[in-house]
């Protein structure tokens, strides 16, 4: 559940605008908003594509008026179906061409679980999932050299108190991928 305050981009006043908000939202003990509408599922395909897709292209797209589209897309945001924009950057480029998961479980079954909190300030860890089997979370980290992995790995043990298993990424095929709204028929097997 979030909340307190933060800062975020104002989209009323203008792409280089932020506005202070409060992050409490009521609507947090909600399950989330599922999107049932076709429309609303185009239009959230073509912005999974392109976060920079003019209201122009998304309308000719999906076949909807330019002031329908956003006003879709406000409702989108409203609801938290949309929850930002971002850049996707290239990570050789940035200086962080390592990339790694790392496995953690605490030393101490019984100590707090507040690993996520703990590793927040770490910015080389790029995703923390919390997940099933023997490990408590896997972290999706990226660097510059091998060095640079051993001493997040060593700040990550510190920091957490816990045991770790790294698995160095040698080739990433796909990532980023879009993300489609599920059809109703994909949980359901399929002959073959």
């Amino acid at each position: 559940m979030r909340s307190g305050a933060g800062i975020l981009p104002a989209k009323e006043f203008g792409a280089d605008s932020l506005a202070l908000v409060s992050t409490e939202d009521p609507l947090d003990a909600m399950p989330p908003a599922r999107v049932d509408d076709p429309v609303d599922a185009g239009i959230i395909r073509e912005v999974s594509r392109d976060g920079r897709a003019t209201l122009g292209d998304i309308s000719r797209n999906v076949g909807l008026s330019v002031s329908a589209v956003q006003a879709r897309l406000r409702r989108l945001e409203a609801r938290g179906v949309i929850v930002g924009y971002r850049a996707v950057l290239d990570a050789e480029a940035v200086g962080r061409p390592l990339a790694a998961f790392i496995e953690i479980t605490p030393l101490d079954p019984a100590q707090p679980d507040n690993a996520p909190e703990l590793l927040e300030h770490l910015t080389a860890i790029e995703a923390c999932h919390s997940i099933a089997g023997d490990a408590s979370y896997m972290l999706f980290v990226r660097v510059a050299t091998p060095r640079d992995l051993e001493a997040l790995i060593r700040d990550i043990r510190l920091a957490a108190a816990v045991r770790t298993r790294t698995t160095v990424v040698l080739q990433t095929f796909y990532e980023n991928r879009p993300i489609v709204p599920a059809q109703e028929n994909d949980a359901a097997p399929r002959d073959r």
